[in-house]
């Protein structure tokens, strides 16, 4: 039985339509997971779809710029939840409000999250982003505020590496996002040494 066509094949309206960047951005995704962004090309995307190349160049000329296209909506979320930790009035409100906010952001872009970190082009492609020094290190700060110190620096980078990773990993993909949310959080908070809010603890 022939292999039935992609979700994006089937719709092949590629005359600079919406739907179609879309498709094509949701197509570059999963290829970059599976053969990671250098090893994907723009004929692949192509090919994938059932269009041509001119296709997807009508909307996007260059890899880099459907890779900016995908990580800039997260990268901008990521800026307010920096921003509302960072307005909280102590290092542990701050640090917790920087945790549920990563944990939530790493949730809603659990495909996005699996490749940001395990792929050396893409985090290459990060540092040339704007202030992306400033997103790396806020977090990091703010994270490890409660324990100031390489002590406090270490864990905010095992807390965030290890929630990208857990939030992105095919190994908990039978987790839903509320159960996810809760173990990450609390995960987070072992991790940091963040006493658990009241509204926050099983059972109370």
């Amino acid at each position: 039985m022939a292999a039935a066509p992609s979700r994006a094949a089937a719709r092949p309206d590629v005359n600079g339509s919406e739907g179609t960047r879309e498709r094509i951005l949701d197509v570059a995704l999963r290829l970059f997971a599976e053969h990671s962004f250098a090893g994907t090309s723009l004929q692949m995307i192509a090919d994938e779809m059932g269009i041509t190349k001119a296709a997807v160049y009508h909307h996007f000329h260059t890899r880099e710029e459907l890779l900016g296209t995908l990580v800039r909506p997260a990268l901008d979320e990521l800026r307010v939840v920096i921003a509302a930790a960072a307005a909280q009035r102590t290092a542990h409100a701050r640090a917790e409000h920087m945790l549920t906010g990563f944990v939530d952001l790493a949730i809603r872009h659990r495909k996005l999250t699996a490749i940001l970190g395990a792929d050396q082009a893409i985090a290459r492609f990060l540092k040339t982003q704007e202030h992306f020094e400033e997103i790396v290190e806020r977090p990091l700060a703010l994270l490890g505020g409660p324990a100031p110190g390489p002590a406090g620096r270490v864990n905010a980078t095992i807390a965030l590496a290890g929630i990208a990773s857990a939030a992105g990993g095919e190994l908990l993909d039978d987790l839903d996002d509320g159960a996810m949310r809760r173990y990450l959080a609390e995960t987070g908070r072992r991790i940091l040494g963040l006493r658990t809010p009241r509204t926050h603890r099983p059972g109370g």
